[in-house]
C-alpha cells in the first residue's frame, strides 16, 4: 500500500485546519486580491517595476561544473535567474489567528521548494530568492492564512503583539504599520519595516470572532483545548517520550 502522508494527528477543528494548511494538495481559499505592486511595496525591497537585483549570473551563464545533483534538482526561478535573497516575516495573534508562526513553518516546508524558514518567539520569517518570496507573499497575504486585524506582517519591531489587542480588535503593533479605517477595512501604510508607503493599500476586512474561531490553529482553552483532541496529546507523549530515553541513552 502506497504511503500517505498524515501531515498532522488529530479530529478537532485545529487539528483538521492545520492538517489542511501543511497538505500541499489543499488549494487555499482566496479572500482578497492585492497587485503585484502592493505585494512588492509591503515587502520593501525594491521599487515597484524595477529589475530584481542579482547575487551571481544566471545559471545556465555561469560555467558551474558538471555534478549529477544538479540533473536531479530544478533550481527554483529565482536561483535560476541569480536573485539575492530577501525575507518576509509573519506574527500571529494568540487571539485566534489563523495561523501560528511554527505551523508557517511546518507549512513552508511542505508546500515551497528553495525557502529557508524559521520561527522566532512568536514571529515567522521565510527567506528565499526575490521573485519567489514575492509569489510566497501574495499567496499568503490573499488567502485564508492571514487575517488582516489578526496577522500582521512585520520585518522588525515584532515584540509584544501577539497578547495584545487594541480597542477596536486590531492586534498591537508599536509601529501601525496598518489602521482600520471607518469603512470597515484595514490598511497597510508602512511597509513591513514600518517606512511609509506612498498609497494605502487595502487588505480588506477582518474576519468576525466566530469565523476566526472556525479557522484557527490556536489551541485555546477558551475555544478548542489541546487536551480534548486525545490523539494529539498522544502522539506529542510519544514524541517526547522517545527523544527523552534516546537522548539519555542514545543505545536505546
Amino acid at each position: 500500500m502506497a504511503y500517505k502522508p498524515q501531515f498532522y494527528p488529530g479530529k478537532t477543528s485545529v487539528a483538521q485546519n492545520r492538517k489542511k494548511f501543511m497538505d500541499p494538495s489543499y488549494k487555499m481559499e482566496k479572500i482578497r486580491s492585492l497587485s503585484d505592486d502592493d505585494v512588492v511595496l509591503i515587502l520593501g525591497h525594491r521599487t515597484p517595476g524595477s529589475a530584481y537585483k542579482t547575487c551571481h549570473p544566471p545559471l545556465k551563464e555561469s560555467g558551474e561544473p558538471d555534478d549529477p545533483i544538479r540533473k536531479i534538482v530544478e533550481p527554483i526561478p529565482g536561483a535560476a535567474a541569480g536573485d539575492r535573497i530577501r525575507y518576509i516575516q509573519f506574527t500571529d495573534s494568540m487571539y485566534f489567528a489563523p495561523m501560528v508562526p511554527y505551523l508557517r513553518s511546518w507549512m513552508a516546508c511542505t508546500r515551497y521548494r528553495g525557502v529557508d524558514p524559521g520561527t522566532l518567539s512568536g514571529r515567522q520569517i521565510i527567506e528565499t530568492r526575490e521573485r519567489d518570496l514575492e509569489k510566497i507573499a501574495k499567496e499568503t497575504m490573499e488567502t485564508e492564512m492571514y487575517d488582516a486585524a489578526r496577522t500582521g506582517y512585520r520585518g522588525c519591531t515584532v515584540h509584544g503583539h501577539s497578547l495584545r489587542l487594541n480597542e477596536n480588535g486590531m492586534m498591537f503593533d508599536m509601529l501601525q504599520r496598518v489602521v482600520l479605517d471607518k469603512n470597515g477595512n484595514v490598511y497597510g501604510v508602512k511597509n513591513q519595516v514600518g517606512d511609509p508607503l506612498d498609497r494605502k493599500i487595502n487588505l480588506g476586512k477582518p474576519m468576525s470572532d466566530e469565523e476566526l474561531k472556525k479557522r484557527t490553529t490556536i489551541y485555546r482553552i477558551d475555544g478548542v483545548p489541546f487536551r480534548s483532541d486525545a490523539e494529539v496529546v498522544g502522539w506529542v507523549q510519544r514524541i517526547h517520550n522517545l527523544r527523552t530515553k534516546c537522548g539519555f541513552a542514545p543505545k536505546l
